[in-house]
């Protein structure tokens, strides 16, 4: 039986290079069943990049990525994604003229094993797709919008489809890009309120700015400044760090 302290994804010395310009710089990261483990820092600081690695869009120049213990470092995006890895992105990715059911079946379709060619087949043809999708928009609050076209969502709501399209890949991890990003006080409660709820079955990256909260949701935060990690602690430990109060938070310290 595993433990659930033992990492389900790590990262060891992962760095990205663009000619001269280290993007991501010998970082290391641990990632656990039950925690949401934000990555702060200012823009520029290498968190798109992490998670592009991660997920396997962009490979790395040195380092390992290891999922359940397999060395994945160099693993196809589409393996990767199949092996357990999802994620979301910061630009809505629906199918507006799709209804929110369809845009789910088609992601967990896409994840099929064993007729995956077959995305644009009927959705009465597939299924355990479409049960996969079912189940993921009742996770995500949206199963009452089920046959609503995509398009005509709130933002809120399509950020809420996003990841609901992200479970219906069956993900053990889930790499989340600015989930909250252009939302109000209201859709921000109602995904806060989803991400506590993923904590069960999965380990999530969750890469945000807003900070209020990132302190409120977080389980452990990593601070990155300019491609290297300066911190990563519990949300308590990382208010008080001087360290990533004078790098991150541009306080100036005084002794």
């Amino acid at each position: 039986m595993t433990d659930a302290r033992t990492p389900k994804l790590s990262v060891r010395g992962l760095t990205r290079r663009f000619g001269g310009l280290i993007a991501v710089n010998n970082v290391d990261l641990d990632l656990r069943d039950g925690e949401v483990h934000a990555v702060i820092g200012t823009n520029g600081a290498g968190k798109s990049t992490l998670i592009n690695m991660l997920s396997g869009e962009m490979p790395a120049s040195s380092g390992t990525i290891t999922l359940k213990g397999k060395d994945v470092t160099h693993m196809p995006q589409p393996r990767r994604s199949r092996a357990g890895i999802g994620r979301s992105y910061q630009r809505t990715t629906i199918f507006p003229e799709f209804t929110v059911l369809e845009n789910c079946r088609l992601a967990a379709q896409a994840q099929s094993h064993s007729r995956p060619w077959h995305i644009w087949q009927a959705s009465s043809h597939c299924a355990s797709s479409l049960e996969r999708a079912r189940i993921a928009l009742g996770r995500a609050g949206l199963g009452v919008h089920a046959n609503t076209h995509a398009g005509s969502l709130s933002h809120g709501a399509k950020r809420q489809l996003e990841v609901a399209m992200c479970l219906a890949t069956q993900p053990q991890v889930l790499l989340l890009d600015e989930p909250l990003a252009g939302m109000g006080s209201e859709e921000t409660e109602r995904m806060l309120g989803l991400l506590g709820e993923l904590r069960s079955g999965h380990a999530v990256l969750l890469v945000e700015h807003d900070m209020d909260a990132v302190f409120r949701i977080a389980d452990r935060i990593t601070v990155m400044v300019n491609g290297s990690v300066v911190a990563t602690d519990t949300p308590d430990q990382i208010r008080v760090n001087p360290v990533v109060r004078t790098a991150y938070l541009g306080e100036e310290q005084h002794g």
